[in-house]
């Protein structure tokens, strides 16, 4: 899982917004991100592209775990309560797999283990041509 960490740490996006690989594997990947106010909206809550850009970054990294390039060709997010302190966690768990696509379900919750939003996302994995 190097590969992975490696690949994860040359997201400057997901490093500019302070999100941090906790954990990654075949098919799997869970981050963090420390709420700040960099990350709210004028309504004193986490912006809701925080929250996508959050599951985005699991989605990546258990997308990726394989070993095989894996790139987003759909997303879509529901918001199911709004965050305002402490941290946030996005857990991507792998729910189908073949050699071209991979479908990823995504939980955001809170430190209380509340759910946050919903994530689903489904990526093109380049494999080699025979």
């Amino acid at each position: 899982m190097q590969e992975c960490s490696d690949f994860f740490l040359s997201d400057a996006f997901a490093r500019e917004t302070g999100i941090e690989l906790m954990d990654v594997s075949p098919g799997r990947a869970r981050v963090k991100m420390a709420i700040s106010d960099r990350h709210k909206n004028s309504h004193g809550t986490v912006h809701g592209g925080a929250i996508f850009t959050l599951a985005d970054s699991a989605f990546a990294a258990a997308s990726n775990s394989h070993g095989v390039p894996a790139a987003a060709i759909n997303a879509s997010i529901s918001y199911m309560k709004a965050a305002r302190k402490g941290i946030l966690y996005a857990e991507a768990v792998e729910f189908a797999k073949n050699p071209k696509l991979a479908v990823y379900d995504v939980r955001v919750t809170d430190e209380n283990g509340e759910n946050i939003a919903l994530f689903q996302g489904m990526v093109y994995r380049k494999t080699a041509r025979p």
